[in-house]
């Protein structure tokens, strides 16, 4: 039947002829005669049918096209008559409002039936009671058009407007685990909620996950010690929906502060960040947990070897749901396996340990470690062009140790206090004005603190440090989409950041109270072309930022090209340069026991600069057959970095220049996937070097400088079982050491070598990882993990440096070793 129709309704091809012609044409072919009046046939012109079609055929044919009767009589007579039972039509030229042409195939939706508008744009329909209908076509808004009042005599002439959506951006999923992608410029990308594993994780934490990308590395195991391409861990711009995150790490650096189960999408830029991200030289890595579209209520809580949570999200309406979470350590009530090796780990030559390794009768102590975080969100649509979105989070770390040991009678004592928290609050409002134009305002405040509260009995001396951050900004970001290929952007921001830094001694009088407070304005332009038919995409933009106290403009271009050769190959460039008024240094690296030395401060524009950098680098990326390989070559440049906020511990610990680096490297991942097996391989290179001309050594090595980092996972996923294992090994990290021909071993003053002249032994470590998930009938989910840091126990030194012992007066060599074989367990349950 499907065929017999497509033979019925064939006709010839050619041009329209007037209906009176094909009569004429059917009469000599079939040997009929027709009668019809003029008036009838008058004005009719169509394309003829086949002549290979039978006379009833031809007639059915001509039925549909003209809407007139024809009567057969015995296939010698044919009347031709006008259809009176024939509604009175509805007819229209549909018109695209960007080119004026007309719009064919575009459907019509009328009275539960179908038409579409032929090459002309025109089309007809059979007038009815209810005459709205709907035109729509692929890149156009769906117009309702009324014709209760249409003259029939009349066609409509209508104009359908563009519909103009954003093109997905292009990403390689996955790359090192399910739920991390590469986006087209050059950003990874991480869904916690689709995270597969890694080795030695178990949770989809996001600074602990950003370190298996190439080029990002903690030279000491913690998250507050992130180096991306050389930089220092405070050069990076940490954001948590769009409040920015002074703190980073509980434990001192061991755990992330983000609930890794709360997170929407994590955004990670080693380079050719968007214009409208400031006040970093290094990386960026903004934590969204906005999600995209609204989801189902739900509830989780989890425990591991370190801590438990809660996380549980709350639909108030359909246009409005609240959204809380809370993680506290379980170290208050519960000393695991893994507590005790983080506790060495961090606590390890630092004035908490130092006290007992220099007393050796009657030594107690007792140590209280608590942290916690907890978030709040509410999001509220408003009509259907208005959101508002407000986000609350708070982090805080507790340390409290208490010390004593009596020496020859005599007691000695130390009351510890540590404290260290981050307050952050945002309000954001977004207006869809329409479909091309949309506005998103932001107001976000951010407060830092860290105390250290030191009481020594034996000196009877208090010693009290503070380090304090209040952080307020204002974004407005405007969208513009000009056509499918094009967007346009800009933006303003203001942002004011008072630092304070407090230092009291009770014991002799010493007080010492500094607050700097520095205000920042900001124009952002940005453009965005996207043609996915020659695989293009240009990103460029520029940050103009204005700093009141110094009366100085500092313009920031940015540019991203993704050029695609095929589907297979893709060639990136990237390029920014960046600026940075805040930064972290050490004054004594006794400060704060030695735990969390570093403290925020702010530039003066001379002693210290503002930090500014330049990067460029050029990728290529290939991906077929479930191969995929990325290379990567940059180069980076910081100027106005101080040797405070480096963490010297040799002859430049005490001396106060300013000076660059220069990082020169190269970054490869090779990954095959094979059905529910994914391996990956990667190496970096780094060449990194200061620059210090004031100095007696105006060149040597960063002190962050990783020369070779090899990589290596294989990972096994199948229905709900995960199983990581990797390895990770790189080059020892540079050190300086003393010059022993120089020394007096009788009454030694340490004089070193040149700096950074020797390198620390090569650190290797395997770790293992697994969980396992399921599902009851009623279903509630369940999901167990297991995993292990440092499988064979290696004992890995991170850091060297040398001091005076006050106990031997003799030089003395003081290391520093990263995890040893640490165990970790979580159990986890949502519905």
């Amino acid at each position: 039947m499907f065929f017999l129709a497509l033979n019925l309704f064939s006709q010839d091809k050619g041009k329209a002829i007037s209906l009176k012609n094909i009569i004429i044409d059917i009469e000599q072919q079939h040997e009929v005669n027709f009668n019809y009046t003029e008036d009838n046939v008058s004005g009719l012109q169509l394309i003829p049918p086949k002549k290979s079609l039978s006379l009833e055929q031809k007639l059915q044919y001509l039925t549909q096209k003209t809407k007139l009767s024809f009567e057969n009589l015995g296939n010698k007579y044919i009347n031709v008559y006008k259809n009176q039972n024939e509604s009175e039509i509805i007819c229209g030229y549909v018109f695209s409002n960007t080119d004026k042409k007309p719009v064919e195939d575009a459907n019509i939706h009328c009275n539960n039936s179908e038409t579409a508008t032929d090459s002309n744009g025109y089309f007809e329909f059979k007038k009815g009671s209810k005459n709205t209908f709907s035109i729509s076509h692929v890149g156009f808004i769906t117009k309702k058009v009324s014709t209760n009042n249409q003259d029939s005599k009349n066609c409509l002439n209508i104009t359908l407007e563009s519909e103009v959506t954003e093109l997905e951006e292009i990403k390689t999923n996955p790359i090192l685990a399910s739920g991390i992608s590469k986006n087209s410029d050059g950003s990874f990308e991480i869904k916690p909620k689709k995270f597969g594993i890694l080795p030695g994780l178990i949770e989809p934490d996001a600074l602990q996950t950003m370190q298996q990308i190439p080029g990002v590395n903690s030279i000491d195991e913690s998250v507050s010690s992130i180096n991306v391409r050389g930089g220092t861990h405070d050069q990076n711009l940490f954001l948590w929906n769009g409040i920015r995150m002074y703190q980073t790490g509980h434990f001192f650096g061991l755990i992330s502060v983000f609930n890794p189960n709360l997170a929407h999408t994590i955004s990670i830029y080693k380079n050719g960040s968007s214009a409208f991200y400031g006040e970093s030289v290094s990386s960026v890595v903004a934590i969204s947990s906005t999600p995209e579209a609204f989801e189902k209520n739900s509830f989780s809580a989890g425990i591991n070897m370190i801590n438990a949570d809660i996380y549980a999200k709350y639909n108030l309406s359909k246009k409005s749901y609240i959204e809380i979470s809370g993680r506290k350590s379980i170290t208050d009530y519960v000393e695991t396996p893994t507590y005790k090796e983080y506790f060495n780990k961090v606590f390890q030559n630092t004035t908490i340990t130092d006290f007992s390794k220099n007393q050796n009768i009657d030594y107690r102590s007792d140590r209280k470690f608590d942290f916690y975080d907890a978030t709040f969100k509410y999001v509220q649509k408003i009509g259907l062009k208005d959101q508002l979105i407000v986000d609350l989070i708070t982090i805080k770390d507790d340390l409290r140790v208490f010390q004593s040991a009596a020496v020859n009678n005599i007691n000695k004592s130390e009351n510890n206090i540590l404290r260290q928290q981050n307050y952050g609050g945002n309000l954001s409002w977004k207006r869809n004005w329409n479909n091309f134009n949309t506005t998103k305002i932001n107001v976000y405040n951010s407060s830092y603190e860290l105390l250290a509260n030191q009481k020594t009995t034996n000196d009877n001396q208090i010693v009290t440090q503070e380090n304090t951050v209040a952080n307020n900004g204002f974004n407005l970001e405007n969208n513009h989409t000009i056509n499918s290929k094009v967007i346009f952007n800009n933006g303003y921001q203001f942002n004011e950041v008072g630092i304070t830094n407090l230092e009291q001694v009770d014991n002799p009088n010493f007080y010492r109270k500094i607050k700097d407070v520095l205000k920042t304005h900001a124009l952002i332009l940005e453009g965005k072309y996207n043609d996915t038919l020659s695989r293009i995409i240009v990103n460029t933009g520029i940050r103009l930022n204005y700093i009141e106290k110094f009366k100085k403009f500092i313009p920031e271009p940015r540019i991203q090209i993704n050029y695609g050769f095929n589907k297979n190959l893709n060639l990136e460039l990237l390029g920014e340069l960046k600026s940075q008024n805040c930064q972290q240094i050490i004054d004594l690296q006794k400060d704060y026991f030695g735990i969390e030395k570093r403290r925020w401060i702010v530039s003066d524009n001379s002693s210290i600069p503002i930090q500014r950098s330049r990067q460029l680098s050029l990728n290529l990326f290939y991906k077929k057959n479930d191969w995929l390989l990325d290379i990567e070559n940059f180069y980076k440049k910081v100027t106005g970095i101080t040797t405070a906020s480096q963490g010297f511990q040799n002859q430049l610990e005490f001396i106060r220049t300013t000076g660059d680096y220069e990082v020169l490297g190269t970054e490869f991942l090779i990954q095959k996937k094979m059905n529910h097996f994914l391996t990956w391989l990667s190496y970096t290179y780094n060449n990194n070097n200061y620059h210090f001309k004031n100095y007696d050594y105006p060149s040597f090595p960063n002190n962050f400088e990783l020369t070779h980092t090899i990589s290596w996972a294989a990972i096994y996923e199948k229905n709900n079982f995960k199983i990581a294992l990797g390895t990770k090994w790189s080059s020892g990290r540079p050190t300086t050491a003393p010059d022993i021909s120089q020394i007096d071993l009788s009454d030694p003053i340490l004089v070193y070598k040149k700096p950074n002249s020797t390198n620390l032994q090569i650190f290797s470590q395997v770790n293992l990882s697994s969980t396992y998930k399921w599902e009851t009938e009623k279903g509630i989910q369940y999901k167990l993990g297991v995993s292990i840091i440092n499988i064979l126990n290696r004992k890995n030194e991170i850091s060297e440096y040398y001091r005076i012992s006050s106990l031997s007066n003799s030089i003395e060599e003081v290391e520093t070793f990263s995890l040893q074989r640490t165990p970790n367990v979580s159990f986890r349950i949502s519905f």
